[in-house]
């Protein structure tokens, strides 16, 4: 199974469009970790905000979505999309790999093992940052995917990333090169 793993869209239209393209046209499946349509009130609108007709290519996808709920998420971005995204958590077991994805604003790295270890999680799944990181802590992989429209990170590098054969790898989506790599601990 290959599983695309994205966040802090913020509206973003023309960079969604991209990332499907590029990096997302053949994935099983799409998490995302929150911040979809809404910019934010301490973000600059980005030129490419078009949080309408995002909403409209994320319900024609091809592939299903499975997010949760970002800070910038609310109610009315709800009732645009096609698939739930006011859910704090989601828990999802992939073959072997129990996901627990959370957009991650309230919890530190301490406070994502904890919550691993109490759904039996081996990967954890945030964002809001907008700065890429994976990083293993007591055999659970913590990975943030960055942004891919709005990034914060030093090199200004816009991130995805992909989940495969127990593998994940954090992408520019300018360049394509793979950033960051590193294998889910088997439980």
């Amino acid at each position: 199974m290959k599983i695309g793993v994205i966040s802090d869209t913020h509206g973003c239209r023309d960079t969604w469009q991209h990332v499907m393209k590029k990096f997302f046209f053949d994935v099983d499946m799409i998490l995302h970790a929150g911040d979809i349509l809404y910019h934010g009130p301490r973000n600059v609108i980005p030129a490419e905000y078009q949080p309408k007709e995002l909403a409209e290519d994320m319900n024609a996808c091809h592939v299903p979505i499975i997010a949760v709920r970002g800070n910038c998420d609310a109610e009315v971005d709800d009732m645009v999309l096609d698939f739930p995204v006011l859910q704090e958590y989601q828990h999802l077991h992939m073959n072997d790999v129990q996901i627990l994805m959370n957009h991650g604003h309230h919890l530190d790295d301490e406070a994502k093992v904890t919550a691993a270890k109490q759904a039996g999680a081996n990967l954890v799944i945030t964002g809001h940052t907008h700065v890429a990181k994976l990083t293993k802590t007591e055999n659970i992989l913590l990975l943030n995917p960055g942004s891919p429209g709005m990034t914060k990170r030093a090199d200004q590098r816009s991130t995805i990333a992909i989940i495969e054969n127990r593998t994940v790898t954090i992408y520019d989506i300018h360049s394509g090169e793979a950033i960051l790599t590193e294998m889910i601990v088997q439980d």
